[in-house]
C-alpha cells in the first residue's frame, strides 16, 4: 500500500525527495503543492519534471480523502464522515458562527480513556490518525478557504497521539504548510500531563482541560485518566507557565445534574484556580446512550456561570450546535459501524 505525501513536514519531503536523487529543493516545491494549491494528484505538480512526477507516482499517493457522509443540522453545522483504515470512521464538524467558521477535528478512531459521559470511549480505541488524516479532516470539507478557527475536540485524545497532532499542527502553522496563526487553534486534553508540557514547548496553540469537576473523587468516577494524572498535577504544571495575552487556557466543564453544579463547587474551582488567568466553559450536557448522567436544568447553569464571573472566573455557556445531527463526538460514527 502506497504511502501519502499529504501528511508529511517540510523536513520529511526533502529527506523523501533526497531519498528518490531528487534535488533537495523539491521537498519545498512539494511542500506548497500539497498545502497550498487547488490540487489533488502527484501528475498536477507541474513544475516538478515529468521523471520525478512518476517516479512519485510509483512510491506514493497524493493522500486526500473525501468523506462518505455529511449531516447539516437546521442551525448551519454540519458534520462530515470520513473513512480511515479498517471500515472505520471519524467525524469532523464544521460549526459556522456569524464571520467565523471553527472546524472541530478527531485527532483518533475511538478513544481508550474511558470517560463516562464520552459516546466517542464507548466505541474504545481503534486506532490513531496520522498527521494526514488530522489535516485532511480541514482540507477537504467544501468551507476549507473559510476556516477561521480549528479546534482539536472531536474524537480521540490528542495528546495519546501526540506525533502526529505535533506534526499537523506544524503543517497548519508553517509559511510551507497552511500558515495559520496558532492563536486560532485550541487543543483539547484530559489531561495527559507529559503530552501536555510537549505540546506547551513545541507549539503556541491554545490549550483546553477537560475538568468536569474540581474534586478529585467525583472526577475519578468520571474520568479514569484521574488517577493516572490527578487534578492537582496538571494544575501544577499549568500554574508553571505564563499564560498572558496572547495564548490562552481554558477549562471544559460539562454540568451534570446533582454532581457538580453546586455552590461548593463554585468555591472550589475558584480556590483550585486562583492565580491562573484562564476562562471556564460550561458545556450542557445531552443523554447518551448507555449512562446515568443527566444534564443540568437552565436555571441552575445561568446560576453557576454568574456565581464563577462573580467570582472573577471569566465563564462562558457554550451553545449547543447540531442536536439534530448526533452533534455529541462519537454518536454518527459509532451508528454507522453499527449499520
Amino acid at each position: 500500500m502506497k504511502d501519502s505525501l499529504f501528511g508529511k513536514t517540510l523536513n520529511e519531503l526533502t529527506s523523501l525527495a533526497i531519498e528518490l536523487g531528487l534535488p533537495r529543493f523539491t521537498g519545498k516545491q512539494m511542500a506548497e503543492w500539497l498545502y497550498q494549491k487547488e490540487i489533488s494528484s502527484i501528475e498536477e505538480m507541474t513544475n516538478l519534471s515529468k521523471k520525478a512526477r512518476e517516479l512519485l507516482s510509483s512510491k506514493y499517493k497524493f493522500g486526500l480523502v473525501n468523506s462518505t457522509k455529511v449531516q447539516e443540522s437546521v442551525d448551519g453545522t454540519k458534520k462530515y464522515l470520513f473513512p480511515t483504515v479498517q471500515g472505520k470512521f471519524i467525524e469532523t464538524a464544521m460549526i459556522p458562527d456569524d464571520d467565523r467558521k471553527t472546524v472541530c477535528v478527531s485527532s483518533q478512531v475511538g478513544c481508550k480513556m474511558g470517560c463516562l459521559f464520552c459516546m466517542t470511549g464507548k466505541q474504545g480505541f481503534q486506532g490513531q490518525l496520522t498527521a494526514g488524516e488530522i489535516v485532511n479532516q480541514i482540507r477537504n470539507i467544501p468551507e476549507w478557504h473559510e476556516v477561521t478557527n480549528i479546534v482539536y475536540m472531536g474524537m480521540g485524545e490528542p495528546f495519546d497521539n501526540l506525533e502526529e497532532v505535533l506534526k499537523s499542527l506544524e503543517i497548519l502553522t508553517s509559511e510551507w504548510g497552511f500558515a495559520m496563526s496558532p492563536r486560532r487553534i485550541t487543543v483539547s486534553t484530559i489531561g495527559i500531563v507529559p503530552g501536555m508540557v510537549t505540546f506547551l514547548n513545541q507549539s503556541e496553540a491554545h490549550l483546553a482541560v477537560s475538568m468536569h469537576t474540581p474534586f478529585d473523587d467525583e472526577r475519578q468516577k468520571l474520568m479514569p485518566v484521574q488517577v493516572a494524572y490527578p487534578l492537582a498535577e496538571v494544575i501544577r504544571e499549568i500554574k508553571s507557565w505564563d499564560f498572558g495575552r496572547q495564548r490562552r487556557v481554558s477549562f471544559e466543564y460539562i454540568v451534570f445534574k446533582g454532581l457538580n453544579d453546586s455552590p461548593r463547587h463554585v468555591q472550589e474551582l475558584c480556590k483550585i484556580l486562583n492565580g491562573i488567568k484562564c476562562r471556564i466553559n460550561l458545556i450542557r450536557f445531552h443523554p447518551i446512550p448507555g449512562t446515568p448522567l443527566e444534564g443540568t436544568d437552565e436555571n441552575t447553569l445561568q446560576k453557576f456561570k454568574e456565581k464563577l464571573n462573580e467570582k472573577g472566573i471569566l465563564t462562558t455557556i457554550r451553545a449547543s450546535r447540531g442536536q439534530d445531527i448526533y452533534a455529541a463526538c462519537g454518536l454518527l460514527s459509532t451508528k454507522e459501524m453499527l449499520g
